[in-house]
């Protein structure tokens, strides 16, 4: 510590005690409040919107910036309305067009209907559903939680949760383990 104290007293303070007038300041910033600051030196001032796409103006010796272009430049190109890249639809594949290597154009089958839910799924799922929907329909009308509107939400939730993991599927009757790699 001693080494460091001794260090200091050589040097001068890292602040310079100068008065600062803070009244001033803000003086001045008060007078300037409003006022666009100036450009900086060598700075150009921004370009209209109309005059983006023109190009810039060269300084040439005689300083001669006033012409303007004969037309405005730019990369893009315009459409006229309706037509555009966005509008061209390809040409229907026709039999002629696939060669004998080709099988043709590929339309997916149907696919089969959903299976028939039977009666015990349809009421977990009533339940799964439909205790929650009761509850926050109790807490919104402001109806009284009796105890039987409690145990039917809840009981609903729970009992129907329990009936669609007990009734899941697991797989397991094949004695196929497809972990254990290829089998000769």
């Amino acid at each position: 510590m001693a080494e460091h104290e001794s260090d200091r007293e050589g040097r001068e303070p890292d602040e310079q005690k100068v008065p600062f007038d803070e009244d001033a300041a803000w003086r001045a910033i008060v007078a300037g409040y409003g006022q666009e600051p100036p450009d900086p030196p060598g700075a150009r001032p921004f370009k209209a919107v109309e005059d983006l796409a023109l190009p810039e103006p060269e300084q040439d010796a005689g300083g001669d910036t006033d012409k303007a272009p004969v037309r405005p430049l730019g990369s893009s190109v315009s459409f006229a309305p309706g037509v555009g890249p966005r509008d061209y639809t390809p040409s229907e594949p026709s039999e002629d067009d696939f060669d004998e290597d080709d099988e043709g154009h590929f339309v997916p089958p149907e696919p089969p209907p959903l299976p028939a839910a039977d009666t015990t799924a349809k009421f977990a799922w009533l339940g799964v559903v439909g205790g929650p929907i009761l509850l926050l329909l109790a807490v919104l009308f402001g109806w009284e939680m009796t105890w039987w509107l409690t145990t039917l939400g809840i009981g609903g939730f729970l009992g129907g949760f329990a009936t669609l993991v007990m009734r899941m599927r697991t797989d397991d009757e094949e004695d196929d383990d497809p972990g254990r790699g290829a089998v000769v």
